[in-house]
């Protein structure tokens, strides 16, 4: 019995001590499509797997559901702000090596900087998914760096 006593206080003081960490919560009820201040975030004590730890993560970011005051603030209700707006007009490009094709679309959703976004082509009338880049456009097909 005083062997397994020992072996289990040697296990514990070999495991990690636990660091303090903190979780990121809204500091009141926020609206989905708000960009978030810091008037709006607050942080407290507890690790949550999958959510912010500090203020400066989440400023400037958009809500992308309502996030309730208290609750912990997940990576994933949050992103970028939406650049291009559902049925918005976008310049839809398709670039292959140094042919370029461009034509008008609408976007058929709301999308920020590198999200994918489902646009018709007003010409033909198809429907393909892009990229949305910095400018508020949209492309399509392989991107390359230039």
């Amino acid at each position: 019995m005083i062997r397994f006593a020992i072996i289990a206080l040697v296990a514990t003081l070999a495991l990690p001590a636990s660091a303090h960490a903190d979780t990121l919560v809204a500091a009141r009820n926020i609206r989905a499509q708000t960009l978030l201040s810091a008037d709006d975030l607050k942080v407290v004590g507890g690790d949550i797997a999958g959510t912010l730890i500090s203020v400066e993560e989440a400023v400037g970011l958009e809500a992308k559901g309502m996030l309730y005051a208290g609750r912990p603030i997940r990576i994933t209700d949050v992103g970028a702000p939406a650049l291009i707006e559902r049925n918005a007009i976008v310049p839809l490009y398709f670039t292959q090596g140094s042919l370029t094709i461009s034509a008008d679309a609408r976007s058929l959703s709301r999308a920020g900087i590198g999200d994918t976004v489902r646009v018709m082509n007003l010409s033909s009338k198809t429907i393909v998914t892009g990229i949305v880049g910095p400018n508020g456009a949209v492309y399509v097909g392989r991107l390359t760096t230039q």
